[in-house]
């Protein structure tokens, strides 16, 4: 493991920028903290007008006022001095063999360790199932909504992934929509479209995707990616024209304030 010494106090790397990932890297970066994330060079995230990972595809994107640019190792201290937040195609963390940062967050939410170690920075944290506090990394998030969303974990692991989204207006399940086939996505409507269930919102290489439900497309997967069957394609929260598909969601913020309290502990201890 790097000594502190070592390693940027100021400097955190984030693995994944996806929806949950951008509530904590917007969280972090608000809080004066420079935040690089990395991504892999075609990311699946659904809720694409809040994840910093649209930038991979766009070059850059924008949420909640605060900017993202793809970039590369080579060209992080630019970013980082406009204020911005450099998003790398860097799934195996090259970037570690030159920067040191004082914190590594694995965001990835795979529900597994995708190799991510205590021995890579000075503090380690990881969001979700997956990981041993103590022993994978140093601490854990938990990201299961419910009375204990966003606790930090020092010593365990975070509740077991069970496969059922969480509670919105009384759909869990039925809100999420995956792909019948496997094949090439290409959708049809936009997020924030509000829809009906039944509706075709999509295909996979010709295979129409229907609405689950009524209310608002608040998530769908890019057109042109290859996705396998059962893969997560689509997202309809209930609210209608009450959600909010602009900003991080509530479920973002907890993650991100136990992450924040964490670094700011370990830093100030």
């Amino acid at each position: 493991m790097r000594s502190l010494d070592e390693a940027d106090r100021k400097l955190v790397v984030v693995r994944g920028a996806g929806d949950l990932a951008t509530g904590t890297i917007l969280r972090l970066h608000n809080a004066g903290y420079k935040v690089v994330a990395l991504e892999v060079e075609n990311p699946t995230v659904i809720r694409r007008t809040v994840s910093f990972a649209q930038a991979i595809y766009d070059g850059i994107m924008t949420v909640e006022g605060v900017t993202a640019e793809k970039g590369c190792l080579d060209s992080i201290p630019d970013i980082l001095s406009r204020d911005h937040i450099p998003v790398l195609i860097d799934p195996d963390m090259s970037i570690l063999d030159r920067y040191h940062p004082a914190v590594l967050v694995d965001a990835i939410i795979a529900k597994r360790n995708l190799g991510t170690y205590r021995s890579m920075a000075p503090f380690t944290i990881a969001l979700g199932p997956g990981f041993i506090a103590g022993q994978d990394v140093d601490a854990v998030v938990e990201t299961k909504r419910g009375h204990s969303l966003g606790r930090i974990i020092y010593s365990g692991s975070a509740i077991a992934n069970t496969g059922i989204p969480g509670m919105i207006a009384g759909y869990a399940s039925e809100r999420v929509i995956h792909s019948p086939v496997a094949g090439v996505f290409n959708g049809h409507r936009s997020i924030g479209d509000i829809v009906s269930k039944g509706d075709v919102i999509a295909d996979v290489s010709g295979t129409p995707v229907a609405a689950s439900i009524d209310g608002m497309l608040r998530g769908l997967l890019s057109s042109g990616l290859y996705v396998p069957e059962g893969f997560k394609i689509a997202d309809i929260d209930p609210r209608g024209a009450d959600a909010d598909y602009l900003t991080v969601s509530d479920k973002a913020r907890a993650i991100a304030g136990g992450v924040l309290e964490a670094v700011d502990h370990f830093l100030n201890r």
